[in-house]
């Protein structure tokens, strides 16, 4: 966390903000239409979330879209041949100058999986049809922001059935 003073209209106050790196996530499509998820336990919800690969920009010099074909192939096991930047968001300004950029994958390789880290490491992965992922979210089982951003810059509405 790092301390700011913010002007703005002639007043200043302090916030704790949290200082990141910016951050990847991909939604990855294979042939038969099923997206790629993460089952993984986090420590702050002690729980496990459905999330879709995702990871920190954490290497000097590696540009969003490696990021993005590294942590697919640490979580899921797999590479892919198409890739589409689908766009970014702020995950929390009120606290973080996060920044997420969304990738679609396709035309996917499955290959040998390298998890790093323990979370990774005692994840599972699994391939959601999406009526399956329409189950899922209407269950309300933990699923994070970034994989509901991702699934409506695809699917629309698709929660819906249409």
């Amino acid at each position: 966390m790092e301390r700011r003073t913010i002007g703005h209209d002639g007043t200043t106050f302090e916030r704790e903000v949290a200082a990141h790196k910016g951050a990847v996530a991909i939604l990855a499509i294979n042939d038969e239409q099923e997206i790629g998820f993460v089952r993984q336990y986090r420590a702050a919800f002690n729980a496990h979330l459905w999330e879709i690969p995702a990871g920190t920009q954490d290497v000097p010099g590696e540009e969003p879209l490696e990021t993005a074909r590294r942590e697919l192939r640490e979580e899921l096991g797999c590479e892919a041949q198409h890739w589409t930047l689908l766009g970014r968001f702020m995950n929390s300004p009120g606290w973080t100058n996060q920044v997420m950029t969304i990738f679609e994958a396709r035309g996917i390789t499955q290959l040998e999986r390298r998890p790093v880290g323990p979370e990774e490491a005692a994840s599972s992965v699994h391939w959601l049809s999406l009526a399956d992922v329409r189950a899922t979210l209407r269950s309300q089982a933990a699923i994070d922001s970034t994989t509901t951003v991702a699934l409506h810059l695809v699917f629309g509405s698709f929660l819906d059935g249409d």
